[in-house]
């Protein structure tokens, strides 16, 4: 190749790369992440305070996909808890709420019925807390076993306080 033709490919080469450059060193998208030893903890915060009120429970932490990260099932537990804390942790994640402000929606509104069944892992029964960091929702946690959706609320709250997510959900 003679030197005219030479200087202006060097050029477009470099522009190309350039572009392709800028393109490909796009970040991707951060994400936070329940970590392991943290949500366990907040796991046995919440069976604590659970067996601390009388209560043998299951408790369930749920990661951003809805998927179990942490289950435990207090000595005593039925066995149907298990089922339900990780229900109502999936719910609590996917609807991006709490499981009892859903159930309360489609008992005032049963045209909302339907909510209780957009797939098998929904379960619209109070006692789970969607996990929210800086904002962002990164799980959920549910619980189920105590005689009654306030009492498996409560020994939630504790174990989001563990996780100093951003709303315990306190009732005042």
């Amino acid at each position: 190749m003679t030197p005219k033709i030479l200087k202006p490919l060097a050029l477009v080469i470099a522009t190309l790369g350039a572009i392709s450059s800028q393109v490909f060193a796009q970040d991707f998208p951060s994400q936070k992440v329940l970590p392991l030893e943290l949500s366990t903890q907040a796991a046995m915060a919440a069976i604590k305070k659970c067996h601390d009120d009388g209560f043998k429970v299951s408790v369930a932490i749920v990661d951003q996909s809805g998927l179990v990260k942490v289950q435990l099932k207090a000595d005593g537990a039925g066995p149907h808890t298990l089922d339900s804390s990780r229900r109502k942790a999936y719910t609590a994640n996917s609807l991006r709420d709490s499981t009892h402000k859903y159930a309360v929606l489609i008992a005032q509104k049963p045209e909302l019925h339907s909510l209780s069944r957009l797939n098998d892992n929904i379960l619209l029964l109070g006692g789970g807390f969607p996990i929210k960091i800086g904002g962002e929702v990164v799980g959920g946690i549910g619980v189920g076993g105590a005689p009654g959706i306030e009492f498996d609320e409560v020994c939630a709250s504790a174990a989001l306080k563990v996780l100093k997510a951003d709303d315990t959900y306190e009732k005042k």
